[in-house]
């Protein structure tokens, strides 16, 4: 039996539907056009110099006319629509192969060229009609003229083709019109940017050997040939090279642009000798951002990319590329990806570049170094640990993007230790004892480094703490203090207890260090609340009063049983001068008043056991305010000591059995500076 071939047949608009154009990409069924027409003059073996494609922008005349009648000189935002664009070319013309190659689909016949057969698609799904017009010769030499019609309805229409007389040379017109609104408002509007638009999409063909045929684009109003945008943003000859990616080639096209291009330093991805994707690479290589010098002046600089691969995996719109981002697990050794791609040219990048870059990344190493220095001096540890070609430092980079480069990078770090350390333990009975001494000694030395830097963040976060405080004890535009509840929270957040806040938030070291060891500690809760104390005294009024204006913060040490304390921290507002007798308005009284209610209650630990002879607790009192004359007078009342330095007050007071201490917030600002200074010093922090 014989077999039978059956021909597929082929529903343009179903392929339509199934072609995709981002709406930013607009203008691409333009570059096809004109990329089409390239290949029409080398097929005609006319040479480049001979060659000449002109693109006409056709735009709407009568929205043109009454621009024109408003405005002495229409600028860029009063540019007329586009309604299509007419591209000519005296290339090889639409004779029968390539009559009959455009008549199929996804067709092979420029597959060399890298065509694919679907630049077509792309026309029809940004214009609603393509109208054709070819000059050609036939085998015999006549000159034929063909005309056709192209849309999605109806196809290849209305084709009529005749031969010509007389001495008449190739042309080809392809029109594209009746630009989709959508499109349409989301491409360049004006002649100079479509220009350089198809300038960049073109440019492998300029810097090729034999370069590119002269291009033309204008309307009735400007003209611009692409050349001279070439010579206007060319510094000099491209510099080509090759790397190989998994045994795969890749081709690299270095190129220097001059700084008045508006293009940031990039990587240009190409396939079929068209430009498919961009990526900006500033700050992707270090000392790579700005305009870079050389002895022919400043220059931005592009990297164009081509390979097979890249042809092999375009896809068909050539819009993007069906490679997968990264690539992990079994396939990872052998399957290439764009980040594979990305970082074997970024290495290219910083070889061919290194020295215009030696001066950028002395200055961003300046940088990193004084940010580290005087801001952020957690990350001086592992400065010697992150590799500088990991840090991109750009020295007008923003202290908040310095800080996330900075610390993306610890955290690499920190990984690269946990998985280290795993390893370790893993290795133990396999490598011998000198092998396995000498990782373990590399892996506590990297976590020593890690330790410091998170010691260096606590310090710096103390420095910081200080500061803000002292700026809260200022007066503020409206020439006033702020109230004790600003104070409070940078001691210590408001109305929870140890049982919810995380230590890292308490600042509790401004007042004592030793506050950071306790059972149990609530700020601002009522005293009901408190599983220390089965005290009922919240109904009564003055300490509904106390807890609304006296922000007390109540403390339980309880290292051992006979040794229990409790510790009361009452804090005032900024230069507060009312104080007199009564626990409603003496601090004092009111810390004492606590204390007393707390004992009354019954101390017990957080669990609920009793504590023996709770009634006769020690107590510690803090009184944090400054020392206004009222303050001083109620100091002299209970017959308080003035400090050497004059900072504060303390006394014993034998009837509460407690502590009390009155403490200026010059004094609190000064004593834990004090404390901290060994600290600031060795992290190169000011202490005043």
């Amino acid at each position: 039996m014989e077999s039978t071939i059956m021909s597929m047949q082929t529903n343009l608009r179903g392929r339509l539907s199934n072609t995709s154009l981002p709406i930013r990409n607009g203008l691409c069924p333009l570059y096809e056009a004109v990329v089409n027409s390239m290949h029409a003059i080398e097929e005609a073996k006319i040479g480049t110099d001979s060659g000449e494609i002109r693109v006409e922008i056709l735009r709407d005349k009568q929205q043109k006319l009454d621009i024109e009648k408003n405005t002495k000189r229409p600028g860029p935002e009063a540019e007329a629509k586009i309604f299509g664009f007419r591209v000519s070319d005296n290339g090889i013309g639409f004779n029968d192969v390539n009559m009959q190659s455009f008549l199929t689909l996804d067709s092979e016949h420029k597959k060399t060229k890298g065509g694919r057969g679907v630049g077509r698609l792309l026309w029809l799904k940004a214009f609603q009609l393509v109208k054709i017009k070819s000059i050609y010769f036939d085998t015999t030499n006549r000159p034929i003229e063909r005309e056709f019609s192209f849309n999605s309805a109806m196809g290849v229409h209305n084709e009529v083709s005749k031969i010509l007389e007389g001495d008449i040379g190739r042309k080809t017109i392809v029109d594209l019109v009746n630009f989709d609104p959508k499109y349409q408002e989301a491409s360049y509007k004006t002649t100079q940017s479509i220009a350089k638009s198809l300038f960049e999409h073109c440019l492998w063909y300029f810097v090729r050997a034999g370069g590119a045929p002269r291009i033309i684009v204008y309307d009735e109003l400007n003209t611009i040939d692409l050349e001279n945008i070439y010579e206007e943003h060319m510094l000099k000859s491209a510099v080509k090279e090759s790397v190989k990616i998994k045994n795969k080639d890749f081709y690299l096209t270095h190129i220097k642009l001059r700084a008045n291009s508006t293009q940031s330093h990039s990587i240009a991805y190409c396939a079929a000798n068209r430009l498919v994707k961009e990526e900006s690479i500033n700050g992707k290589v270090p000392g790579l951002y700005g305009n870079l010098n050389d002895e022919s002046g400043e220059f931005i600089y592009s990297c164009y990319v081509s390979s097979p691969y890249l042809d092999d995996n375009v896809r068909s719109e050539r819009t993007d590329f069906n490679i997968q981002e990264s690539v992990n697990g079994l396939f990872a050794e052998f399957e290439i990806s764009l980040s594979d791609i990305r970082e074997s040219v970024l290495n290219q990048v910083s070889s061919h570049l290194s020295d215009y870059l030696i001066e950028n990344r002395k200055k961003g190493q300046d940088r990193l170094e004084t940010f580290v220095s005087k801001k952020a001096p957690r990350y001086r540890p592992l400065l010697s640990r992150i590799a500088s070609t990991k840090v991109a430092i750009d020295p007008t980079m923003s202290d908040r993007d310095l800080e996330l480069t900075l610390h993306k990078q610890l955290a690499e770090v920190e990984e690269e230790l946990l998985v280290e350390g795993h390893d370790i333990i893993a290795s133990i009975d396999q490598d011998s004892f000198p092998e396995y001494q000498a990782k373990l000694e590399a892996y506590l030395k990297k976590a020593e480094d890690i330790k410091r830097s998170d010691l260096a963040s606590y310090i710096s976060k103390r420095r910081v703490i200080l500061d803000l405080l002292e700026k809260a004890l200022q007066k503020n535009n409206d020439g006033n203090y702020v109230h004790e509840e600003t104070i409070h929270k940078l001691i210590m957040p408001m109305r929870i207890d140890s049982n919810q806040v995380i230590s890292d938030s308490c600042n509790l070291w401004l007042i004592d260090e030793r506050l950071a060891f306790h059972e149990y500690l609530a700020s601002d809760k009522t005293l009901v609340s408190m599983p220390i104390t089965n005290s009922r005294e919240t109904k009564e009024p003055d300490l509904c009063a106390l807890k609304v204006f006296n922000n007390p913060m109540l403390t339980s040490e309880n290292k051992s049983m006979p040794l229990a304390s409790i510790v009361v921290v009452e804090i005032k507002r900024p230069m507060r001068n009312d104080a007199r007798e009564g626990e409603d308005k003496d601090p004092i009284e009111q810390a004492l008043g606590y204390l007393e209610r707390i004992r009354k209650g019954g101390v017990q630990t957080p669990q609920g056991r009793p504590i023996k002879g709770s009634e006769n607790i020690p107590g510690f009192c803090y009184v944090i305010c400054d020392l206004t004359n009222s303050i001083e007078d109620r100091c002299r009342i209970h017959d308080a000591i003035n400090t050497s330095d004059g900072q504060g007050y303390f006394f014993y007071n034998r009837s509460f059995n407690a502590y009390v201490e009155i403490i200026s917030f010059d004094g609190l600002i000064k004593a834990a500076k004090e404390r901290n200074r060994a600290f600031f010093d060795k992290l190169g922090l000011p202490t005043s």
